[in-house]
C-alpha cells in the first residue's frame, strides 16, 4: 500500500491519514457548532475535549441550569442545548478524542500543526481554540470558615437542584449566573436570599426585572457574604453592608458563590498566543497572531466582545470560514 506524507518545513513528515483539515480545542457549545460548520464546509474534523463528555463546563457544572440568550429558544436547559448540539455537530462524523487536554501547541510547518496532549499527538492543518475560559478555578471570598464548609453546605456551581429542594439558600453574585440560578430555585428552595455587592447588576436587565419581581429576597447594593455559620455543616451567614456597616445573620442550609472565575491562559501565552487581559486576542476573521490558528468563544478579546453563546456560535462560523480559506490557499494559489 502506498503511504502519503505530507512534507513540512521542519523536515519532519505527517502521514496524510493523521493529518485533519480542522481540529477543534473544546467540545462547549461553541466548540461543537464549529464542529458542525466545519461539516457543512466539508472539512475533516477531529474534536478534542478535556472533559470524559462533550458540553465542557456547561455540562460539568450547570447542566440543569436554564439558558435565555440562545437564538431560537426562549429559554433552554443546558443539557438539552448540548444534546442538540451534540446531534448536530455529530451528523458530519468528526473524530471525538475525549479526556484529553491539549498542553501544547506548535506550527511545524505550513498547514502542519502539531497539537500536544498527554495521550500523544494530534496532527492539523488549522486549528480552532475553543477552550471556554481556559484553566479556570471559582473565585473564592477570604472570609472566616469558608473553606473548612466546602463540600458540606458550600457550592461554587450546581450539577443538581434536587440536593437543594425544601432547603434554605443564600446566593453570593449579581452576574448572570447567579441571577438565573437564584431564580431557578425559585420554587424548588424553600426560600432564596441573594446578596450583591456592586450598585449595578451585571445580568441582563429583563432577568433582574424578573427577580425583583420574583419570591427571592434580594439584599442589594452593597452586601456581601461577611462569615459562615455552622458545626457540621452550614446553617447560616452573616451579610453586611460595605458602606453602611449593617450586619444581619441569617439562617441557611446551602451557600452558593457565584462572583466569577480566576482564569489561566498562561498555557495560550507559551504556545506564542497574543493574550490581551484575559483572553486570546483576535482579527475580525478570528484569526490569531499564529498562522492557522484561530479562536472562538469566551476565550477571545477585541472590541465589542459579547459573553454569549451566540455570539461564540457566530464566532465559530467565521472562523471555520476564515480557516477553509487558508487550507485552499495551495489551490488558489496563495
Amino acid at each position: 500500500m502506498l503511504t502519503i506524507y505530507h512534507f513540512c518545513y521542519s523536515f519532519s513528515m505527517v502521514k496524510a491519514d493523521e493529518l485533519y483539515d480542522i481540529t477543534v480545542v473544546g467540545a462547549g457549545p461553541v466548540g461543537l457548532y464549529a464542529a458542525y460548520y466545519a461539516g457543512l464546509r466539508e472539512c475533516r474534523t477531529k474534536l478534542i475535549e478535556t472533559y470524559p463528555h462533550v458540553g465542557g463546563r456547561l455540562i460539568s457544572m450547570y447542566p440543569e441550569k436554564e439558558i435565555f440568550d440562545v437564538a431560537g429558544h426562549r429559554r433552554i436547559v443546558a443539557a438539552e442545548l448540548i444534546r442538540e448540539l451534540t446531534d448536530q455537530a455529530m451528523q458530519y462524523g468528526p473524530t471525538v478524542v475525549l479526556n484529553e487536554r491539549v498542553t501544547g501547541l506548535r506550527i511545524l510547518g505550513e498547514r502542519v500543526i502539531e497539537l500536544t496532549t498527554p495521550a500523544g499527538v494530534h496532527y492539523t492543518q488549522t486549528a480552532i481554540l475553543a477552550a471556554g475560559c481556559g484553566a479556570f478555578v471559582p473565585r473564592k471570598l477570604d472570609i472566616p470558615h469558608l473553606i473548612d464548609f466546602e463540600g458540606r453546605g458550600i457550592f461554587y456551581f450546581l450539577p443538581s437542584f434536587e440536593p437543594l429542594r425544601g432547603k434554605k439558600v443564600l446566593i453570593v453574585g449579581g452576574g448572570n449566573s447567579a441571577v438565573d440560578w437564584a431564580l431557578s430555585l425559585d420554587g424548588i428552595a424553600s426560600e432564596v436570599t441573594i446578596c450583591h455587592r456592586m450598585y449595578k447588576w451585571q445580568a441582563h436587565e429583563a432577568m433582574v426585572h424578573r427577580l425583583l419581581s420574583s419570591n427571592v429576597r434580594v439584599k442589594y447594593p452593597y452586601f456581601t457574604l461577611k462569615e459562615v455559620l455552622g458545626e457540621e455543616k452550614v446553617t447560616g451567614a452573616v451579610i453586611w453592608n460595605e458602606r453602611s456597616g449593617l450586619e444581619e445573620t441569617i439562617a441557611v442550609d446551602a451557600i452558593v458563590l457565584s462572583i466569577g472565575m480566576l482564569t489561566n491562559i498562561e498555557p495560550f501565552r507559551e504556545w506564542g498566543l497574543n493574550i490581551v487581559g484575559s483572553g486570546i486576542a483576535v482579527a475580525p476573521d478570528m484569526s490569531t497572531n499564529l498562522p492557522g490558528v484561530y479562536a472562538a468563544g469566551d476565550i477571545v478579546t477585541y472590541p465589542g466582545k459579547v459573553l454569549l453563546i451566540t455570539a461564540g456560535s457566530g464566532e465559530a462560523a467565521t472562523a471555520v470560514n476564515t480557516a477553509k480559506e487558508y487550507i485552499l490557499g495551495d489551490e488558489l494559489g496563495r
